[in-house]
Formats: C-alpha cells, sequence, structure tokens
C-alpha cells in the first residue's frame, strides 16, 4: 500500500478537489492557469505509477484498483465542471458539445460495471490501442480547454451571447475536436468491451 506508485495513484485522486476549486469560477483565468499546472501533474503522476509499478515490479492488487479509479474521478470532475462553467460551449455549436462529455461519463460507468463483472468471472479485458488513443485525445482535450480558459477566459458566457473569434479561441477549439475525437473512439471501444462481456452472459 504505501509503494511509490500507490501514492503517488492516491496524490492523484486527492488532487482532484483543489484542480475542481481553480476552475470553479470561469472568469478566473490565474485560477485556470494553476489549475492547467494542476492537470499536467496529475496527467505525469499517472504515467508515473504505472511505470514505476512495471519497472519495479511493484504492480499491487491496490494499485490495479485504484489506478483506474483516480483516471475516472479527475474526468468526471473535470468534465462537469468545465460543462458548468460554459466550458463546452462552442462559438458554432452552442452546448451540442456538451453531448461529447456524456457520451465519454457514460461509457466509463458501463466499461467499470462490465469489468467489475468480468472480473468476478476471471475474465481479463486488456486495454487495446484504440483505447489508449481514446485516452490521449481525452488527455489533450480537457487539457486543452482548461489552457483555453487560462488564456481567454470562457469562449461564450450565456447562449446567444458574443463568442470570441476564431483566432481568440483556436486553443478551446482543439479542446472541444479533441473531445469529439475521444467521443468517437469512446463509442468503438466501449463496444468492444461490450461484445466480449456479451459473450459470457449467457
Amino acid at each position: 500500500m504505501s509503494s511509490l506508485p500507490n501514492i503517488l495513484t492516491l496524490s492523484r485522486i486527492f488532487a482532484v478537489p483543489l484542480l475542481a476549486f481553480f476552475l470553479w469560477w470561469p472568469d478566473w483565468q490565474l485560477g485556470y492557469l494553476v489549475g492547467f499546472v494542476l492537470y499536467c501533474v496529475i496527467a505525469l503522476t499517472d504515467y508515473l505509477d504505472g511505470y514505476l509499478a512495471r519497472a519495479q515490479g511493484a504492480v499491487s492488487k491496490m494499485g490495479t484498483f485504484l489506478d483506474p479509479i483516480a483516471d475516472k474521478i479527475m474526468v468526471a470532475a473535470v468534465v462537469l465542471v468545465l460543462t458548468a462553467q460554459g466550458y463546452l460551449r462552442g462559438p458554432y455549436a452552442g452546448d451540442v458539445h456538451v453531448i461529447a462529455g456524456l457520451v465519454i461519463l457514460v461509457r466509463e460507468i458501463a466499461v467499470s460495471g462490465l469489468r467489475e463483472f468480468l472480473g468476478g468471472i476471471q475474465v481479463s479485458v486488456p486495454v487495446s490501442r484504440l483505447a489508449k488513443w481514446k485516452t490521449t485525445f481525452q488527455l489533450v482535450s480537457l487539457g486543452a480547454l482548461i489552457l483555453g480558459g487560462a488564456i481567454n477566459g470562457p469562449p461564450c458566457q450565456a447562449v446567444g451571447d458574443m463568442c470570441q473569434t476564431l483566432a481568440q479561441s483556436w486553443v478551446h477549439l482543439i479542446g472541444l475536436i479533441s473531445l469529439w475525437a475521444a467521443a468517437v473512439l469512446t463509442c468503438v471501444t466501449g463496444w468492444d468491451y461490450l461484445r466480449v462481456g456479451l459473450k459470457h452472459m449467457d
């Protein structure tokens, strides 16, 4: 339990409320800058805890249990806070981008339940290459949305308000495009997991 990889994983979980705090005020650009730095640190520890666990041969049951939970807690918290503060609102499609965030959250819940079911019957589902790409797009999208807040503030204060120009909001647009890419890959990989699960539900 006290191994460095597990400590790093726990630190990610405890850092999530602090990250949500810095993102809570949509016009607080300094807060979003600090939040972006914290988000990058959390993402780095996500890589480090897995790397150290494998390098040190310290892969533990606790780490295997906590690592995916830490990821899902961070993603869910950031998506929900950014949605509440208007950062999943775009200059061309309004609140439609919230659907991409919703797809990601639904998939995370569904796959967690499926993994729990499959674990109970001793069936493991390896992480596919597409799932890794999904995670990459997800990390880039949320990071870009936070960074956009640090640079320019919220893209649109409310539905119907004047939004930033394309030149101003390019970081935000990268975030939204990456979010949709993650949502599409989320559906593909979610279906892959579901197919494996259905084979064991007869």
